[in-house]
């Protein structure tokens, strides 16, 4: 007699299942996500056919978390780039610094890199710690990512980090909590709310990181 949502991470046969009971979905499917943050970097970015982007991403995990990677990965092979592709080991997951090494030795072996695509968020917050452990200025490689926290804000503020995928998490806790309630109270069917269209740059980021601070971006 429970009613359960998801957050997050989409369950699609769960929601096929008990979606007329309250289950529903509050969140960015990976995969738009992925495809969503490329196209938009990709034009901020100013890349043309040919230019070569690295994409440390988590393929190798397969299932729906391997996802968001595979949209990036579709997406900018379908706009022309010549894609570098890095899996995300099991050390660095876990201690995003340890990947320091790993990207100083890529940067190296493949300095026509114009952008680069970290599909983790610690990694992400990392942006200026990477870029500064191989040598480059703000701007000199276009950084972009996803989840926007307290580090990876300054990231952004100082010119290292230049597009951030925002998964808005203040929502997918308050709307899937609503999305119970709601189901349970009044029997409305689960809610689907897709969460894939907040971008923060330099422009925004100054509103935004007050805001971080208090668990609301």
């Amino acid at each position: 007699g429970g009613v359960f949502t998801s957050l997050n991470t989409p369950l699609p046969k769960a929601a096929a299942r008990y979606e007329a009971k309250g289950f529903g979905y509050v969140g960015a499917p990976n995969y738009k996500a992925g495809v969503a943050l490329t196209n938009e970097a990709v034009a901020r970015a100013n890349l043309v056919k040919g230019d070569v982007v690295l994409v440390w991403g988590v393929k190798g995990k397969g299932g729906e978390r391997a996802q968001r990677t595979v949209g990036i990965i579709e997406a900018l092979t379908k706009a022309g780039m010549r894609v570098i592709y890095q899996e995300i080991d099991t050390i660095t997951l876990a201690n995003a610094d340890a990947g320091l090494g790993t990207f100083t030795t890529l940067m190296k072996a493949n300095p026509l890199v114009k952008m680069v695509v970290t599909d983790q968020g610690s990694l992400t917050a990392d942006a200026t710690l990477l870029a500064k452990a191989a040598g480059f200025e703000p701007g000199k490689v276009f950084f972009a990512g996803f989840e926007l926290t307290a580090a990876s804000a300054k990231a952004v503020s100082d010119g290292y980090l230049n597009l951030v995928f925002d998964q808005q998490p203040f929502l997918q806790g308050y709307l899937s909590v609503l999305d119970i309630c709601l189901a349970k109270k009044f029997g409305f069917q689960g809610l689907e709310v897709n969460l894939t269209g907040a971008f923060v740059d330099k422009g925004n980021v100054d509103a935004v990181s007050a805001l971080v601070g208090k668990g609301i971006r």
